[in-house]
């Protein structure tokens, strides 16, 4: 089912190519409709679980990472996934020595595992966060925060969605 459905999905886009090319220049069009197709299908694939090491290793590499400061909340269950609202805390001075510099929003269903980058400092006064995200299915969330010394911490909530978003890779 799902390789006839991809099948026709390559089949259309490939109609679609060979028209849009033809019509406004074959060296451009088809190059970018080609990436366009990669990605497509690759993101399909990509929309599975991650384990939590995936989703924080290209963040965190080789530096400290611990659970604590991070207070992430999310309804436990969220009935469209489209709009569901995350707030998040964290304790930090947000001095000049002692700063939150990053925050990442992480899914681990959605296409795309990172949901938001914000840059912080300590002209932010607080490290309060507030926004909607869009989430794919039952899965956790993780809110990992960078300290200025380089340090990472963290905070983890599961979120049940009835109804997912995402699933499109729009």
């Amino acid at each position: 089912m799902r390789s006839d459905l991809l099948s026709r999905r390559q089949s259309i886009l490939k109609l679609l190519q060979t028209t849009l090319a033809t019509s406004l220049g074959a060296g451009w069009l088809s190059s970018a409709y080609a990436q366009v197709d990669k990605l497509t299908i690759t993101g399909l694939a990509e929309a599975r679980l991650r384990t939590f090491e995936e989703m924080v290793r290209p963040y965190v590499q080789t530096q400290t990472l611990t659970k604590e400061a991070v207070s992430l909340s999310l309804p436990l269950l969220a009935d469209n996934g489209h709009m569901v609202p995350l707030s998040l805390k964290i304790d930090s001075p947000m001095t000049e020595e002692a700063h939150i510099t990053h925050v990442y929003l992480l899914s681990q269903r959605n296409p795309v595992p990172l949901m938001a980058k914000f840059v912080l400092g300590p002209w932010s006064g607080r490290a309060d966060l507030s926004t909607r995200v869009r989430l794919s299915g039952n899965q956790n969330v993780i809110a990992l925060a960078r300290r200025s010394d380089g340090s990472f911490i963290y905070d983890v909530q599961e979120v049940v969605v009835t109804e997912a978003a995402c699933v499109d890779n729009g």
